[in-house]
């Protein structure tokens, strides 16, 4: 019988750090979103002291994750880090295999299609500012949960090996906070004001986009493994598909524990 077991990797115990993290954030978020509501207060209060050290801190907390993106670090994973020089790790192929750009759109696509909605609900006054601050969090409580358990871009769209060799992996901050490109500006009753926070999670989101768009657009093969040598399985430290791979094997188990018991209901009403 094999009693190995695979242990937890640094960056995985950061990701479930970071999975609790931005859970809270959530939680707080939302029982301030309701404190708001019950004293029908407007979210984005910016003369409110409670608004500037809530929603700022939040920004910061984003804001502060992005920055490690942008420079090479060993506590973020090879799927983000690989688009710096110093982990590509030619293998002596010269054309890299990459993903499809048709998965790429459909990806891009249907994100934009989902927050349409979002915007169009926000701009009937059906949701307001603070439901889309929400949705931003809850979108990066989700982005930890693609990564650690289930991830349908992978699955669905982008069919990569895993998190390491993902086209898209740096697009996660630009998707979390597309819910507030409709808040950067709006429009009150002395004026259009300007969101400083919005504007601020917005713009370093697309401008780590921008970095990792044009670096893939140069340096193609450090984002492919048959090129870079650095995201093969076999140089992986991190083991990141080993949880949605024990997942996997729980849902597959609690299935054939279902249907045993069925089978057994079935043989003893006949």
């Amino acid at each position: 019988m094999d009693t190995k077991r695979i242990r937890i990797s640094i960056i995985s115990k950061l990701n479930f750090i970071r999975l609790f993290y931005r859970g809270t954030l959530l939680l707080g978020l939302l029982v301030y979103y309701i404190l708001f509501r019950v004293f029908n207060i407007p979210f984005f209060d910016f003369s409110n002291p409670i608004t500037l050290i809530v929603v700022g801190f939040i920004t910061l907390s984003f804001i502060g994750e992005m920055i490690e993106r942008f420079i090479p670090t060993n506590s973020s994973s090879m799927g983000s880090q690989k688009q710096h020089a110093r982990n590509y790790r030619p293998s002596g192929e010269e054309k890299p295999v990459l993903q499809s750009w048709k998965a790429t759109f459909i990806v891009a696509l249907s994100w934009i299609g989902l927050n349409a909605i979002f915007g169009t609900l926000y701009f009937l006054n059906i949701i307001d500012q603070g439901i889309l601050m929400l949705i931003s969090l809850t979108y990066s409580v989700c982005d930890m949960i693609c990564i650690l358990y289930f991830c349908p871009f992978q699955t669905w769209m982008m069919h990569n090996r895993c998190c390491t060799t993902c086209r898209i992996y740096n697009w996660d901050f630009a998707m979390m906070f597309t819910p507030l490109i409709f808040i950067m500006v709006s429009k009150g009753e002395n004026g259009y004001i300007v969101n400083p926070f919005a504007i601020s999670l917005v713009a370093a989101a697309l401008c780590l986009l921008i970095k990792w768009e044009v670096v893939f657009r140069l340096h193609p093969e450090r984002f492919s493994d048959a090129t870079n040598l650095s995201i093969r399985c076999e140089n992986c430290k991190e083991k990141l598909c080993s949880h949605k791979k024990q997942l996997q094997r729980l849902l597959k188990k609690s299935r054939e524990l279902i249907k045993q018991k069925l089978n057994i209901k079935d043989k003893e009403n006949t």
